[in-house]
């Protein structure tokens, strides 16, 4: 689930509010977006994938919510790493990155279940 938006990493590009499916974030004209529908965040990670800043924060378990302390956060490498280990952008040269969108069946599965 979605936990943390890192305010001083965050461009306001809102390229995270277009590609979410389900709309847990709204932009802010000038502004990072606001984690608005939190509880509806399917946790495909999409937001987190397109976001070049590295600024967002995707918990896996969407089961409920995990806060995360942003100082914690940024000190532990997590920013980023869904990116990096899926050879995302930058990191599609990086052969020694192993992509990990496999990962992604558990949240279709779920997407497809009654």
């Amino acid at each position: 689930m979605i936990e943390l938006i890192v305010e001083n990493r965050c461009t306001a590009c809102n390229i995270c509010v277009e590609v979410c499916p389900r709309d847990v974030l709204i932009s802010r004209e000038g502004s990072v977006p606001v984690i608005a529908y939190q509880s509806d965040c399917q946790t495909c990670f999409l937001c987190e994938l397109y976001c070049k800043a590295d600024a967002i924060y995707v918990h896996p378990d969407a089961s409920h919510t995990h806060p995360q302390d942003k100082a914690t956060l940024e000190a532990s490498g997590l920013l980023g790493e869904y990116r990096r280990n899926s050879g995302w952008d930058e990191w599609a040269e990086h052969k020694d990155l192993q992509n990990q969108h496999w990962r992604m069946e558990d949240v279709f599965r779920r997407a497809r279940s009654p």
